[in-house]
């Protein structure tokens, strides 16, 4: 088809309205694993990712002819809820003005606070122009639909950058991850630290075998074993835990990851003979490893340590891996090697008051986290 063809924007309620073959074509190392299809189709089809659970979809896509050039995963979202990049104070302000904040657009990809590309573009197509387009769209859809505003969330800088000139506010977050810088073994991540933190270390990565417990990770056919009710679980354990955890995924959601995204998905498990007491669900794309879900049936010393973060780190050394995000927050992750890096959203409020107070507060916040990085730098124990 002729690129001299004009390109159509549709708006799609659902990801099955879209060929996944169509809709993968588009995604790339920068954009999986989070917005393949088939992840994408998994929460939709579970019901996790719906109007009622407050992610109501509303995916943007550019045809030309019967040929997809350029698509963004798209929702109307009535809270804040389920998306890391927090903005309640901003709704509130809004509220409290007399200008409702809900519901709003968010570009992003759902209940994930890993960055990647959030405007997938076809190769050999204009990548800068089809993602204004794109955006362009949001905004279009947005005031259309009478929402308040529209939030691309964790986006790549360059696509966050790119915005700015379609009045997008760009905001930027902290994230601790672990920098794979060529070690071939475990042991040479140890090496990087002071003797004292080295030694902290190592007895807490005793801790499981001292306690009858065995640490191992599932993947590729080996999740043909896994129990979907079991792995759903362990992640309700960890939610119902905090006052304001929601329970967005359900058994049918890991049902459907562990049989038809299989080739993304790890399970870590500590097993006490053939009994699993602890685990986390892990997602790999080509070269980074995501910390997604974590939870126990037994409280064990440093067992969330082993199995949330060395499990990871030590699969991304192995494998030669770029590195591993674990995931938001957690400052105890800066003391066992894991290192802050920024990540970016974008933000474009229609309210010109809104708008003009929430600039002024990025700038304030954009100076603190740029003041902070060298301490936390610091934090983490490694030589100089």
């Amino acid at each position: 088809m002729s690129q001299s063809l004009p390109t159509q924007l549709k708006v799609h309620r659902a990801i099955s309205e879209i060929p996944e073959a169509a809709w993968n074509a588009l995604v790339d190392e920068e954009s999986a694993p989070f917005l393949e299809w088939r992840w994408l189709e998994a929460l939709e089809w579970s019901g996790s990712v719906s109007e009622a659970s407050g992610w109501e979809p509303r995916h943007l896509a550019l045809w030309r002819g019967h040929r997809l050039v350029a698509a963004a995963p798209a929702y109307v979202k009535s809270d804040s809820s389920g998306e890391f990049v927090f903005d309640f104070a901003w709704a509130t302000a809004s509220e409290r003005a007399g200008v409702p904040y809900y519901p709003k657009l968010v570009v992003a990809a759902p209940l994930t606070p890993a960055t990647g590309r959030r405007f997938l573009v076809a190769p050999g197509e204009d990548l800068g122009a089809r993602t204004l387009e794109l955006a362009g769209g949001a905004l279009e859809l947005a005031r259309e639909e009478g929402l308040s505003s529209v939030h691309v969330l964790f986006p790549t800088e360059v696509e966050a950058l790119a915005l700015e000139p379609l009045g997008f506010a760009v905001r930027q977050g902290v994230q601790y991850h672990f920098l794979n810088e060529g070690y071939r073994a475990p042991e040479d991540v140890l090496q990087r630290f002071t003797s004292k933190r080295r030694n902290q270390l190592r007895r807490e990565r005793r801790a499981p075998a001292q306690q009858g417990l065995e640490i191992r990770v599932l993947r590729g056919e080996a999740l043909v074993e896994a129990d979907p009710k079991e792995t759903f679980r362990l992640y309700a354990r960890t939610v119902d835990k905090f006052a304001w955890g929601r329970r967005y995924l359900n058994p049918r959601f890991f049902s459907r990851v562990l049989d038809r995204f299989r080739h993304r998905v790890e399970l870590v498990q500590a097993r006490a003979g053939d009994r699993v007491v602890a685990g986390a669900f892990n997602v790999a794309g080509d070269r980074v490893l995501y910390g997604r879900y974590w939870g126990c049936f037994e409280e064990h010393a440093f067992l969330h340590f082993n199995v949330c973060l060395y499990a990871g780190m030590d699969e991304v050394v192995r494998r030669g891996l770029l590195r591993f995000e674990p995931g938001a927050g957690g400052e105890h992750k800066l003391v066992r090697g894991f290192t802050p890096s920024l990540t970016y959203s974008a933000h474009a409020l229609f309210h010109r008051g809104l708008d003009r107070a929430v600039r002024e507060f990025l700038t304030h916040e954009r100076a603190a986290i740029q003041a902070g990085i060298p301490s936390w730098r610091a934090e983490t124990g490694f030589k100089d």
